[in-house]
Formats: C-alpha cells, sequence, structure tokens
C-alpha cells in the first residue's frame, strides 16, 4: 500500500523551536565549537528555563496567604508567616516533584548578569548548586560553560528567554527533543547512538500500550523511548510519574546524563545506569529477567566481537538467555533475548531491529524458531529507508507478547508492510505524521481484537482504516455495510500461521508473507530497498565466511605440526 503524506516544511519554519535552533545554531558558527562541545550546554540552559518556570509557580503557590486566614492579623496572619516561611525550603518544592533553585541558580539571575562578569563560571557555579539541592540531578548537569565567551552566553541566555514562561510541559518537552534531533543530525553517526526519530518512537510505543508498570530501555540513549511513554500515559489522562517505573542502562556515560537531563525536563525521574563501564551484554544492574511489563530500545545492530565466554552463565530457561547463544559473531539475537527475557508473563516489547535478523540463517535461525515457537513474537512491521538520520537502510520494528500464548492469536504473527507509508521531509529523511502512526497503532488494534483508539492520528487515521478495512461486497462480506473488522490485504498486511512461517524457513521478513498489492509491480525505489538488504545480508555472510575460513587455516597448521 502506498500512503505518502504531503511534506510539512512550511509550518515547521514557523514554530518556536525551529527559530531557537536556527538561532543557537548561527552562534554555534560563530564560536568555533563543535557540535559535541555545544549541544550539552544548550539543553542545560533550556532544561534550567523549564525548571525556573516550574520554581516560579511553586514559590508563588506558598507565598500565598492561607484560605483560612481572617483578615489582616491575629491567627491568619501568623499562618501566612509560617507559610512563607517555607519558600525558600527545598523540602516544600521536592514535594510537588519541582526541582529548588537557590537565588544564584535562577535563570532570570544568570539572564541579567552584565556582560563584564565572567558569565561561563557563574551558569558553571548555578549547575552545581541545582545538583547540591536536588541529590537526584548529582553529576548530569553540564559545567563546561567556560569554554563559552560572556558574549555568547549572554545572547544564549537571551535567546532562551524567549520560551514564554507560560509553556507547559509538553511544549518545553518538544523544544527539548527538538534540539535533540537537530544534535543527533548534525552529529552524523555519533548522533544515532543517542536518538531515535519520534515517529518510530512513537510507533513503538502506541503498539504496546505501557499504560501502567515498570518499563526497561536496556540501550537508552537520550531516553526518548521513557519520554514517549509517559507522554502516552498523559494523552489517555493519567500521571506518569504515577503510573511508571522507569529503568534504564547506557553504556556512554554522556549520554546516560543526556537521559537523565531529558527526563527531568519531561518532569520524570527514573533509574538510569551509565558510565562505570556498564555493558548490557555482560551486566544486568536492574535484575530483569521476568520483572518488566514493558521494553523498548533501539539496539546498535549487527555488533561483533562480544564475549560469549562471559555470557554461558546466564543461559538456559529462565535466565537472560533462554534460548541459546548464536554461533555467528553478530550480537542482533543477543539483544532479541534480553528484550524477550527481561518481560514478565504478560509484558510487551516493542524495539528497532537490522532487516537481516529477520532472515538470518544458521544458529540464529534455530534462535528464531525457538522464539516463534515460544508464541511470544506478536507483530512484525516493515520499515522504508531514509527513516533515521545516520542511516538510509530500512529497518523492522519488532513487537513481542508473553501474553499472546494464552490468547486466540497463539499461532499466528501479524505481518505489516509500511514502507511506502511515509512523509517525504527532505531529500535524504523521512518519518511518518501521526495520522499514520494512528493508522497503523489500529491496524494492529484490529488484529488484536482490541478497542480502537484515535487519540493519535484522530479523524484521519480512523477514516483511513474504514476504508480499508470496512466489509467488502468483492470479498462476499455482504453489502459493504456494518463494522470493520481486520483481513489481510496484499501490499499492507497479513496474518501468517505458524505453519506458513515454517514453510519459509522461520523468516520474520514481512515482504515474505504481504506481497504486492493487486495491479502494483516493485517499484524501482522497491527493488533499491530489496538490494541495500541483501547486500547487508551479503556482508554479514561474507564476515562469517572468513571467520571459518581462518578457523579451518588454524586447525590445519595445527594438525600439521602435530
Amino acid at each position: 500500500m502506498h500512503w505518502i503524506a504531503p511534506s510539512e516544511k512550511d509550518t515547521a519554519a514557523a514554530t518556536l523551536e525551529k527559530r531557537l535552533w536556527d538561532a543557537a545554531d548561527q552562534f554555534r558558527a560563530n564560536s568555533g565549537l563543535k557540535a559535541q562541545e555545544y549541544s550539552g550546554p544548550i539543553l542545560g540552559l533550556i532544561f534550567l528555563r523549564f525548571a525556573e518556570v516550574r520554581f516560579t509557580a511553586q514559590r508563588a503557590k506558598l507565598q500565598l496567604p492561607s484560605p483560612s486566614g481572617r483578615g489582616g492579623g491575629g491567627e491568619g496572619a501568623e499562618r501566612v508567616s509560617r507559610r512563607g516561611s517555607r519558600v525558600d525550603e527545598p523540602a516544600a518544592y521536592h514535594a510537588e516533584g519541582i526541582l529548588y533553585l537557590s537565588a544564584e541558580a535562577r535563570f532570570e539571575y544568570l539572564l541579567h548578569l552584565p556582560e563584564a562578569a565572567d558569565i561561563g563560571a557563574r551558569v558553571n557555579a548555578a549547575m552545581r548548586e541545582i545538583e547540591k539541592h536536588n541529590p537526584q540531578l548529582a553529576g548530569v548537569l553540564p559545567k563546561t560553560y567556560n569554554l563559552f565567551t560572556s558574549t555568547l552566553l549572554k545572547e544564549l541566555l537571551k535567546k532562551v528567554s524567549e520560551i514564554p514562561v507560560t509553556a507547559d510541559y509538553d511544549a518545553f518537552g518538544r523544544i527539548y527533543e527538538y534540539f535533540l534531533g537537530e544534535f543527533a543530525r548534525t552529529e552524523g553517526q555519533k548522533g544515532g547512538e543517542f536518538y531515535t526519530p519520534s515517529g518510530i518512537v512513537r510507533l513503538l510505543t502506541e503498539v504496546i500500550e505501557p499504560y501502567h508498570g515498570r518499563i526497561l530501555d536496556p540501550a537508552c540513549g537520550s531516553g526518548g523511548m521513557f519520554v514517549s511513554s509517559a507522554r502516552f500515559v498523559a494523552e489517555h489522562k493519567k500521571n506518569p510519574a504515577a503510573e511508571l517505573a522507569i529503568c534504564g542502562v547506557e553504556k556512554t556515560d554522556e549520554t546516560g546524563r543526556l537521559c537523565r537531563l531529558n527526563l527531568a525536563v519531561h518532569g520524570l525521574e527514573g533509574d538510569i545506569r551509565h558510565g562505570g563501564n556498564v555493558n548490557s551484554y555482560y551486566d544486568d544492574p536492574h535484575a530483569a529477567t521476568g520483572r518488566f511489563d514493558f521494553v523498548l530500545a533501539n539496539p546498535p545492530f549487527n555488533v561483533n566481537a562480544v564475549d560469549k565466554e562471559r555470557l554461558k552463565d546466564n543461559v538456559g530457561l529462565g535466565r537472560r538467555f533462554p534460548f541459546g547463544l548464536p554461533r555467528t559473531d553478530n550480537a542482533n539475537y543477543l539483544w532479541i533475548q534480553l528484550f524477550y527475557s527481561a518481560l514478565n508473563e504478560k509484558g510487551r516489547a516493542g524495539f528497532v531491529m537490522a532487516n537481516s535478523a529477520s532472515d538470518a540463517r544458521s544458529s540464529e535461525q534455530e534462535l528464531r524458531q525457538k522464539l516463534i515457537e515460544a508464541r511470544a513474537v506478536d507483530v512484525m512491521v516493515a520499515v522504508g529507508p531514509n527513516m533515521f538520520y545516520t542511516v538510509t537502510l530500512p529497518c523492522t520494528l519488532w513487537f513481542l507478547d508473553r501474553g499472546k500464548a494464552k490468547t486466540d492469536r497463539a499461532d499466528t504473527i501479524l505481518f505489516i508492510d509500511a514502507r511506502h507509508i511515509y512523509r517525504q521531509l527532505d531529500r535524504a529523511h523521512r518519518d511518518w505524521t501521526p495520522a499514520q502512526i494512528g493508522f497503523i497503532a489500529n491496524l494492529v488494534r484490529l488484529y488484536r481484537g482490541e478497542e480502537l483508539d484515535f487519540t493519535l492520528g484522530g479523524d484521519e487515521a480512523r477514516a483511513k482504516l474504514i476504508e480499508l478495512f470496512s466489509p467488502s461486497s468483492l470479498a462476499g462480506e455482504g453489502r459493504g455495510e456494518g463494522e470493520i473488522r481486520y483481513r489481510d490485504i496484499p501490499g499492507l498486511c497479513k496474518a501468517a500461521t505458524l505453519a506458513e512461517i515454517e514453510a519459509q524457513g522461520w523468516s520474520l521478513n514481512p515482504g515474505r508473507y504481504v506481497g504486492v498489492a493487486p495491479g502494483e509491480a516493485v517499484s524501482d525505489e522497491g527493488f533499491k530497498e530489496q538490494l541495500e538488504t541483501l547486500n547487508e545480508e551479503l556482508e554479514i555472510l561474507n564476515a562469517q565466511a572468513r571467520e571459518l575460513e581462518a578457523t579451518i587455516a588454524n586447525n590445519v597448521a595445527e594438525i600439521l605440526e602435530a
């Protein structure tokens, strides 16, 4: 199915976040600083602006006279005095989930410093003060403002002050995420390590539906999966801080701090383990096995040189690698098993994976077969190229559901081909519109027999679903009237049985099942996607062949020397 939405570049150009970014990027171009030197401090200033907006609102509440006060004196005035004395108590802010800011750590104080002052040193001191009074941020905030000239910092503070004090969580969150995305684009490959495009994250969230429970991302980057989950909860009229327990692991210390800052900007807290050589292959800081309701992740693809000797004690039923270790030098099926094993008996996972994992042969095929036979694979979605900032290759979204085995979907898997559903942002980048995400998510709900939810996507997503899944008179379903219900649609979706999947060599590649819509040929672009995927698989096979060749050569040499 082809659904190519019109670009909305003109609309985006008018947004506050776009104007702020353009100005900040222009300042950077004139500063001589590298993008990675610039990104953390800028995000820190946006965070401080947000923290002060919330702090100021709470301070104003604490200064209000008690509603039970009577007149201008006596008991009422005494209450005002007692209540007023709490305006400088950190606990009075922490109790409401708000950060306490001492006088010299406030955005307005820094904004009005004279340019002659050493503004970099003052901002560094402000960040230390915030960490001192708010222990959950210890070691998180950037303190490299001494790299900036006072003139540059003054300009940046003025620009960030344009974010209105009336801005809510969502507005600050959008600005922060926009900057994260733009920094990811600017930093190239390094940016891809900490940022997953919001459209991908949003679809993962919509399909696993994290209404309430413990959520894990063992490769959490800057925390986009957690933020998206919180937004999902908020849109369904619940308090994310009360509904979700957030746990993450991030190998890179700098990125882990970025994640904790991202959570703070969105009014969230989480147990994020980062730095100190923590590595999700070897380390399990959250004792994750069987403990999580939800797992969301975008792990690094096709990682090699993992030391499998260190993993052997974690192989077997009820352990981190329940189906065994792959013989190939590729970590994809280590990640997949980590996600699976972290789930409780009703847990759901959604994650991004290289296309090659869906069709990989040899030991990886054996592991995939065990996963399929465990009735845990629920939905597979093929995603087209250019959805990520750093790689052009297409990918696949995997969805696991350990509660599925006890449903009437136990012996089927839903395959969706979304390669031709997108919005073209520019020549090299694509994303999904809210309507497209809402449509795909509700296609899954239709298949599962769940209540449809158009909170995301609204009328446009509903109309597309009705257009495609209303009863069809051509298919012998009456006169095309009545409620919509799931059915296989060539070129879009197919609910394949385990027998059909076994016949395809246990492949989880949606293209093998969905096929092509009647009258629709494989386009040049489709051929290019297939060729890129095959080339990726060929590179992996070549690497494995070289590894075997070296092993054989060593064995022959040892025999001849004996």
